[in-house]
């Protein structure tokens, strides 16, 4: 199966802090299809808590979300949708 992958940027002001990476990794485990994030070569499992935050982006980070299975095409449109929305912050 196909793995696809979205570029983005983090776009709120405190970056991927615990309130955004539990909402990142809560829209995450909605979907059947498997997720990662990529920084800097670095993979962390999109449905894992520690390995999103372990990931320390901070704001402008630029990111890759990459999805493999059924859903994987929605679930890249909506996860990126929540990081440009900055995870309704601001």
């Amino acid at each position: 199966m196909e793995c696809l992958e979205k570029k983005i940027t983090i776009a709120n002001q405190c970056g991927l802090h615990g309130r955004a990476s539990a909402k990142l990794v809560e829209t995450a485990r909605c979907f059947a299809a498997e997720v990662w994030l990529v920084r800097d070569g670095e993979e962390a499992d999109g449905k894992s808590i520690l390995e999103v935050m372990a990931l320390a982006c901070t704001k402008g980070t630029p990111l890759t979300i990459k999805a493999r299975g059924t859903d994987a095409e929605e679930a890249l449109a909506i996860l990126a949708s929540l990081v440009e929305n900055k995870f309704g912050e601001d």
